[in-house]
């Protein structure tokens, strides 16, 4: 094969890809490169094990540090288990192109990603996904593509193709967009409480520049002398026409109310007829059928069931297609843990749980944009019992880590700046029952434990996905959908905001797209839905709490001179220690000056916040210090008002009588208030007693010209 290279401009940028030199034995290869940026994309099939009965499509991206011109910090210089941008970046590229394989397409398919270089200006995330649909657009596989990707942010009002990275940093919405040159296939983004008419607007911006995109991978396929792939016609199942009359009993048992009971009706039916083809246990029907060919067109009918229900009015649990389960949220349901809430919406069920900490508990990682550290966590967990299932549980997987990123990014724009609130904050998510939308239940289980554990989050926020069934000429969009709607429907489209706008956006789909009419339609069933929920979520917790649990560390935030950060660490930490012990706080200082103190109580966070203000602010004339006299001259007295700065106070200040000797007043170790009377231009302080004590007694004479007097 020979080398191809095409390109265009793209947002300023030129993009390009090539094929044809590298990784040969592969079934495709194409590097795509955006500016110095470049994504290595590698396409693999090989045949079906033996009994699969699903599509083995495998995605894995890794950005190595060394893209950047970086070694990995940390003991290991060799890239480990993969991270969780990695692995969210592995999600987004699957999720587009796997609807467009055949259906009963079941040979192995493996797509790796690896960022070769990184400008640290473009995003090698979302070349991911164009350069893994140009690599099997020419492998020769059944691949309905090709498709594209972008990335739209949002600044000043204007929408921007491809932002930067120090763009988005400006950004109030990054919004990824994948799709066909006629549909869009996958949406995730993330704005702050963006209307909906603007978020359907930024989608279909992006849909203008995916066709061009699109257009350049036929291009690279045409020059490559790659035509059209060939999609095979799916196979007729024999066993299909022996469960014809079948569909009828399917509807009823699909129309039971709850779902583990409608899943023992359709087990039953399951069974009686594997008893009727198979009797004794047999492998194979009188004319040859197998048992793998009963149950494809057995799950075919059981599809066929749920949609035609659907379309025809009839959801599984009787509601309406724009109505959701009911609902019910409750917080303060857990003692000890900072906050805590509980929602649940049908038989899907969150616990979530916050715990607040200081700037010590950030998260920090590495990555090819350098180190990072987030305040703010939403961490999910789907344990098996949730669905009435066994199985081991070895950690997070891929599904648990895009779960819990997508809720946390739909509540992390309403999360307080850390001016405002000082604590990190982490919330877990427990599910606890699952039947539908489970990252969605997460957005308001979190909204509800973020204000019970007195979190000023701007706004609440809630969550609801809303499914489709669409058979070309006549579609229907559900609300709050179930699992077996989901899993038999064509859609997932999640949508988490508040009653102002998005959060949170995300599209899956499992046919080759959907058009702007249906999306923009979506949109507006899910704001109606939204807001019913959030009326019932404020029904049990109107606003965050005035105050943090009794149970948090108590956070006080202040901000010195950087230039007396060292002061107030101190030689070798001496002083911040000390400060530390006697108050018994922890304090943790930033290289702007902001410092964050935090302690068991409110009196211990108040007394060291004290102790560094003494010791950090500038001196201030006409105020009053307690000062320690540390040493006694002839012709006045040396007293500390500060930690480190001292002032002379003249024989002449220290009484309002005459004095002849300065130990007449005091000695070294007294305690005394002083006022501050000057500060001349080499930081010399004066002080005066006199004019305390004058104060104190209500009146009299108080002039500063005393403290320069020659009587």
């Amino acid at each position: 094969m020979k080398k191809v290279t095409v390109q265009c401009e793209f947002g300023g940028r030129t993009l390009s890809l090539t094929s044809g030199e590298l990784a040969k034995q592969a079934s495709a290869a194409v590097m795509i490169q955006y500016g110095e940026t470049s994504v290595f994309v590698a396409a693999q099939t090989g045949p079906s094990r033996p009994g699969t009965d699903f599509f083995p499509l495998t995605v894995d991206y890794r950005e190595r540090l060394a893209a950047a011109g970086k070694f990995a910090g940390g003991y290991l210089k060799r890239e480990g288990r993969p991270t969780t941008k990695e692995i969210l970046t592995c999600r987004l590229t699957d999720r587009p192109i796997r609807p467009l394989f055949p259906k009963g397409f079941r040979d192995e398919v493996q797509v790796q990603s690896n960022v070769m270089s990184c400008d640290l200006e473009n995003n090698p995330d979302v070349l991911s996904i164009t350069g893994a649909s140009a690599a099997l657009r020419i492998s020769g596989m059944p691949f309905k593509g090709p498709i594209a990707a972008v990335r739209i942010g949002l600044i000043d009002g204007e929408l921007v193709l491809m932002p930067t990275v120090q763009q988005m940093a400006e950004s109030s919405l990054d919004l990824i967009v994948a799709g066909s040159d006629k549909s869009i296939l996958m949406i995730e983004g993330f704005a702050e409480q963006m209307p909906e008419k603007e978020m359907g607007d930024a989608v279909m911006y992006a849909h203008k520049f995916i066709k061009e995109l699109c257009k350049l991978q036929e291009d690279l396929a045409s020059q490559l002398g790659i035509g059209p792939a060939d999609i095979p016609e799916p196979a007729v199942n024999p066993f299909t026409a022996k469960l014809a009359d079948q569909l009828d009993n399917l509807k009823k048992a699909k129309g039971t109310l709850l779902k583990q009971d409608r899943a023992d009706a359709v087990r039953s039916l399951k069974t009686t007829l594997i008893e009727k083809f198979f009797p004794d246990d047999a492998k194979e029907t009188s004319d040859g059928l197998t048992r793998e060919q009963f149950s494809g067109a057995f799950y075919a009918l059981e599809a066929k069931a749920v949609r035609a229900l659907i379309l025809g009015g009839t959801r599984l649990d009787g509601r309406a297609a724009g109505d959701m389960r009911s609902v019910n949220s409750q917080v303060s349901v857990l003692p000890r843990v900072h906050g805590s809430g509980l929602f649940t919406r049908g038989e899907t069920q969150a616990l979530a749980t916050v715990t607040l900490g200081t700037t010590r508990d950030q998260q920090k990682a590495d990555g090819l944009f350098g180190e990072f550290a987030d305040r703010f966590m939403l961490h999910y967990y789907f344990p098996s019992f949730s669905v009435g299932e066994c199985r081991p549980n070895r950690g997070p997987g891929r599904r648990e880590i895009g779960h819990g990123c997508l809720a946390e990014r739909s509540v992390a724009s309403v999360i307080p700046k850390p001016d405002k609130f000082p604590y990190t904050i982490r919330v877990i998510s427990d599910i606890l029952e699952s039947n539908g939308s489970s990252s969605m239940a997460s957005v308001c289980a979190a909204t509800l434990s973020l204000m019970d554990a007195g979190v000023p989050i701007l706004q609440p926020v809630a969550g609801i996905s809303i499914g489709i069934v669409d058979e070309g000429d006549k579609w229907t969009l559900l609300t709050d959908i179930m699992g077996d709607e989901d899993h038999f429907g064509d859609m997932d489209f999640k949508v988490a905001g508040t009653g102002r706008g998005i959060t949170g956006i995300q599209l899956d789909l499992k046919n080759d797209g959907i058009s702007e009419e249906i999306i923009r339609a979506t949109l507006d069933q899910a704001l109606k839905a939204r807001k019913e929920l959030l009326r019932e979520m404020l029904s049990a917790i109107r606003r965050p709490r005035a105050s943090v649990s009794e149970t948090a560390p108590k956070l006080v935030q202040t901000s010195i001179n950087p230039e007396k950060i060292g002061l107030l660490i101190g030689p070798g930490g001496k002083t911040i220690r000390a400060i530390q012990e006697e108050t018994n706080a922890q304090i943790d200082i930033q290289e702007d000056g902001t410092v964050t103190i935090s302690a068991a109580n409110g009196a211990a966070a108040d007394a060291c916040l004290a102790r560094i203000e003494a010791l950090t602010e500038e001196i201030q004339p006409g105020r009053i210090y307690k000062g320690k006299v540390t040493s006694i001259k002839d012709f006045g007295a040396f007293i500390e008002i500060a930690p480190g700065k001292d002032g002379l106070c003249h024989i002449s200040e220290l009484s309002d009588g005459f004095i002849k000797n300065v130990n007449e007043v005091c000695k070294v170790g007294d305690v005394m208030e002083v006022k501050v009377i000057a500060v001349d231009d080499q930081n010399r302080v004066k002080l005066s007693r006199k004019a305390v004590l004058i104060e104190q007694a209500g009146g009299g004479k108080d002039t500063d010209d005393d403290a320069d007097s020659d009587d």
